[in-house]
């Protein structure tokens, strides 16, 4: 499991990451990693933000600080910011990543090819204490443990300024 920042990584604060908000009469849990490398990745996941506290849905609870991380897969593809932010929903696991991609859809995401350059990736980490592995969801997100662009904004989801 990666720990630690490494010199390709930077954590950056901004006023809503890390933030903490009221808390939720939604009954479910989860933690939904996000990620961008394309355009104006701070003003994205902040409209992100805004968007959520006003969607019916999902409730934001709690955002970690934001990490600059190079792509995984093609350190040559745009710089990524990613983060996670924990909501409660009343949404089940698969309604939730219908509204995920609707909202990435809404945000301007094309997916023209698998790991392509994106405006906004929103992936569910976890649901409540579930596993589910099928064609259309995979929970726990395959592989968080190994990412640190989920690992560490996860370890400093809880941290403050």
């Amino acid at each position: 499991m990666i720990k630690t920042l490494n010199s390709d990584m930077t954590i950056v604060y901004t006023p809503n990451f890390p933030s903490n908000v009221l808390v939720s009469a939604k009954r479910f849990f989860a933690l939904i990693g996000i990620g961008a490398n394309l355009g104006n990745k701070k003003r994205i996941f902040d409209k992100l933000y805004r968007f959520l506290l006003d969607d019916r849905a999902i409730d934001p609870v709690r955002t970690s600080p934001l990490l600059i991380n190079p792509d995984f897969s093609d350190p040559v593809r745009p710089i990524y910011l990613n983060g996670v932010i924990a909501v409660r929903t009343w949404l089940s696991p698969i309604a939730l990543l219908h509204r995920l991609n609707a909202i990435e859809a809404r945000f301007g995401r094309a997916r023209s090819y698998k790991n392509a350059p994106r405006t906004l990736d929103l992936d569910i980490i976890f649901y409540e204490t579930k596993t589910i592995y099928n064609d259309r969801l995979v929970i726990p997100h395959q592989n968080w443990f190994e990412r640190a662009s989920v690992v560490v904004p996860m370890r400093l989801l809880g941290g403050q300024r």
